[in-house]
């Protein structure tokens, strides 16, 4: 993330030692990695929230495409019940026709 490598850490850790000096430094350092860590976790957890939103956002938008294609289906149903409805109306209405009066 800010790319800080070997020698960059051994300026801070000299500097730090300069400033803050011998006594102080190791309770410093202890309280920086503490605040660090704190960090760490609160930023995993948001990622951990960020990303369960997500997949609940997902599986609400799946559940709303099946939704629609349950509409879908039934609509077709329906279409298919009232074409059957009419072709046997036709048929019977044929073999009526066809029966001598």
């Amino acid at each position: 993330m800010f790319d800080v490598g070997f020698w960059e850490l051994i300026l801070i850790g000299l500097v730090s030692l300069l400033v803050i000096g011998p006594e102080r430094l190791p309770k410093a350092a202890r309280i920086a990695g503490f605040w660090v860590g704190k960090l760490r976790n609160t930023v995993a957890s948001v990622k951990a929230e960020i990303k369960q939103e997500l997949q609940a956002e997902e599986i609400r938008q799946v559940l709303k495409e099946q939704s629609a294609f349950d509409e879908i289906q039934a609509t077709l149903d329906e279409t298919k019940g009232a074409a059957h409805s009419i072709q046997s109306g036709i048929e019977s209405a044929s073999e009526d026709q066809g029966k001598p009066k």
